[in-house]
């Protein structure tokens, strides 16, 4: 799990071929929004382009941004291995990162700084589900070029 230490990226599965699309899918510890990933991987299929999801790990003040983080790295790797299966199923090639950062948001820019890519699929959280709050969707949406597409599960109504 060396790649959760000084390196920022993990190993591509499928190199990328052919001049398709760069889709950024973020994501934290919280989980895999099943929904957006899927939307996610329809959209890199349709393209004919490349799934790069990016892991946002946080990293905490006192410790130095590229520390060793073995706790991040076991929430990880069983993530990033259910994307890399979920895109076989796409027939997806697959470009695995992950991005650090003092807190999502610091991670998210340093994704949009580091990373080359066309669109940005984005899971938003709702009723206490995986992905980005209100706050970091918005700031993403100010923030980063190119094509940006969020992706919130129906909310139910209240009985």
């Amino acid at each position: 799990m060396s790649w959760l230490r000084k390196d920022k990226s993990a190993t591509a599965t499928v190199p990328r071929t052919g001049a398709g699309k760069r889709i950024l899918f973020p994501f934290d510890a919280h989980g895999l929004a099943g929904n957006a990933l899927d939307a996610a991987l329809r959209l890199a299929r349709a393209e004919g382009g490349t799934l790069v999801p990016v892991f946002l790990a946080r990293v905490p003040l006192h410790m130095p941004l590229d520390a060793t983080l073995p706790r991040q790295s076991k929430l990880a790797v069983p993530m990033q291995d259910l994307v890399e299966q979920r895109a076989g199923k796409y027939d997806v090639p697959v470009d695995s990162r992950i991005e650090r950062g003092r807190s999502y948001r610091h991670a998210l820019r340093q994704m949009i700084e580091h990373e080359r890519f066309d669109m940005i699929v984005l899971a938003a959280a709702a009723a206490g589900g995986p992905g980005f709050g209100a706050d970091d969707v918005a700031w993403l949406l100010a923030n980063a070029p190119g094509e940006i597409v969020v992706l919130r599960p129906a909310l139910t109504a209240a009985a």
